[in-house]
């Protein structure tokens, strides 16, 4: 008999790739949930409106073999505090309920590498969490009541995923930008080049949610990640590379950026929105050093690098542009 999963958060990034490869890998009911309206859906995929913020058990009366949560609000900064904990911390409630009161025993979460806090030192599985952000406090919150849930019962399993950046169609983020700006021919390294920045291609992070599920233990927790420790310049030359697009021009000192940013805040402050600040920039001269030691551990075999994942996303790209 085929599998069937419901997926929250089925309509963002990682969601739809998600569902497309379960689609193609032979399950039959596959369920999103999301508050946005599918607006390109997959075929054999069946869209519910719903709102993780709230008891779910009016969405949906059933039972699935998987769970995936992925809904949550994560762009920071962006939101106020009290938005990262409504949706990450009450969503977590309500999918472990929801998954609880439908005998579902087998869930994958996707937390944060934002748990760790903000350090350019390598982050491991085993690092100390020292989140400083809301989200990151919201997220770890997100990842004990995800645990609670597990160690209930004994047939429960839970993978629980802190990804670094996750790039590929349809991404909408710095690795979709990038390239765009490389294009112009001006860009420069924002403040240095050796910034460290963990990566994978979507479809690689999808892969090892099915080798977590597969270790069978009660709640399997690991960073998603490369294991090589790409640098900003690392990313630029191989873009250039894949797509023959203009090398950077130099380096951006860090006091130019953050002076750079003061009209645009002013505008901020005058409610003209336009989502540029200095802690934005900031993070951009700020490493992401996760090493995704579990995984290299127990044995997974990554069927990508960076080059491969990148020629993969310009594959499917229309006319093989980055988009």
């Amino acid at each position: 008999m085929s599998r069937s999963a419901i997926v929250f958060g089925g309509s963002g990034f990682i969601g739809r790739h998600l569902l497309k490869s379960l689609k193609s890998r032979g399950y039959g009911r596959l369920v999103s949930v999301d508050i946005r309206r599918e607006d390109n859906p997959l075929q054999g995929v069946e869209y519910v409106m719903g709102d993780v913020r709230q008891s779910l058990d009016d969405v949906l009366s059933e039972t699935f073999d998987e769970a995936y949560n992925f809904a949550a609000v994560h762009t920071t900064p962006g939101h106020e505090d009290h938005e990262y904990y409504n949706t990450n911390v009450y969503g977590a409630i309500n999918v472990t309920n929801y998954c609880t009161a439908h005998k579902i025993d087998m869930i994958v979460f996707t937390s944060s590498i934002a748990v760790y806090g903000p350090d350019e030192t390598p982050k491991s599985e085993e690092s100390s969490m020292e989140p400083v952000s809301a989200y990151g406090h919201s997220k770890l919150q997100a990842e004990g009541i995800h645990r609670q849930w597990a160690a209930s019962n004994d047939q429960r399993r839970l993978a629980i995923v802190r990804p670094a950046v996750v790039f590929g169609p349809n991404e909408g983020g710095n690795f979709t930008r990038l390239p765009q700006a490389l294009k112009t021919g001006v860009f420069f390294y924002p403040g240095r080049r050796d910034t460290i920045k963990g990566c994978g291609y979507v479809e690689e992070l999808i892969r090892t949610f099915e080798f977590a599920l597969s270790r069978n233990q009660s709640t399997y927790l690991y960073n998603f990640c490369y294991p090589t420790p790409y640098t900003i310049e690392d990313i630029c030359e191989t873009y250039c590379t894949v797509a023959k697009l203009p090398r950077p021009k130099g380096v951006i000192p860090t006091s130019l950026m953050k002076l750079a940013t003061i009209p645009f805040e002013v505008l901020n402050a005058l409610g003209i929105r336009n989502g540029i600040c200095r802690a934005r920039v900031l993070k951009l001269v700020h490493s992401t050093h996760i090493t995704p030691n579990r995984l290299v551990e127990d044995g997974y075999e990554f069927d990508t690098d960076l080059e491969a994942g990148l020629r993969r996303w310009q594959a499917a790209a229309p006319e093989g542009r980055f988009v």
